[in-house]
Parts: C-alpha cells; structure tokens; sequence
C-alpha cells in the first residue's frame, strides 16, 4: 500500500542553520491563551470589592470621646493600653471599613490631630468612632 506522503515520511529533521532551536517554555507559550483585555477581572473584582460609608458620631457619643480623650490625657504619661474603633479610608474607592488598634497610647497631637501609639502607627481622632481600655471602666 502506498501512502500519500510516502516520499518525505523518513527524511531526517530539517534544522535551520541561521536561526536556534526553539526551547520547549516558548514553543509552549505560542499556545496560551491570550487575554485581550488584560486586567479586566481585577478591575471587575475591585468594583464588586464591598466598602463600608463612614457613619456619623451623635452628638451623646461626642461627648462620651471627648471625655475619653480628657482621660487619656490625664494618663498619657502611663502609656495606658487601649482599643480604638475607627474608619480606615479605602485607597483605591469610596468608602473604607471600621478598624480596631488595640495598643499602648504614646501621645496625642494636637497639631496633627491624631493619636500616636508606642509602635509609631497613628490614628486621625477625626476618624475615631470608640475608645475603650481599663482606664474607661466608668464611662
């Protein structure tokens, strides 16, 4: 029986003299899939990325935070370990999410209005929902 390509079927592998071999990474990477729109599904998942709205203090809670703040003034001094309830800003989108920073208390800075713990984070008092600690247990 005689094939239709009988003729070339044992002819050795031509291999070019100008150009090298291929290595196997990039022959296999002639077939990936290509991705016309790259970055699209992390674009899609950041927007589907659910981000709280920074809900308002009452006026009774500012007056309770204000007091709270008096007090760890008066204890800064003793570096009095706390918890902190804020809004932490998205980067990236609208919005952000509720945060707590359970740590000792360094200062407050009046100038840039945020409170400074001993391991150097801080924290703006504008974004301050709750302060709660030991020192609070009359509040």
């Amino acid at each position: 029986m005689k094939g239709k390509y009988d003729d070339i079927i044992n002819l050795p592998h031509h291999v070019s003299e100008t150009h090298p071999p291929m290595s196997m990474r990039n022959r296999a990477a002639q077939f990936a899939p290509f991705a016309a729109l790259s970055g699209h599904n992390d674009a899609i998942q950041e927007t589907a990325r659910y981000t709280d709205d920074f809900q308002g203090i009452d006026e009774s809670n500012i007056e309770i935070l204000n007091r709270k703040i008096m007090e760890l003034r008066n204890h800064i001094n003793e570096h009095p370990q706390i918890s902190v309830t804020y809004f932490k800003p998205d980067a990236h989108k609208e919005g952000g999410c509720y945060s707590i920073k359970t740590g000792n208390i360094k200062k407050i800075d009046d100038y840039e209005q945020v409170l400074q713990f001993t391991d150097t984070d801080t924290i703006p008092i504008q974004s301050i929902f709750d302060i709660d600690g030991e020192l609070f247990q009359a509040f």
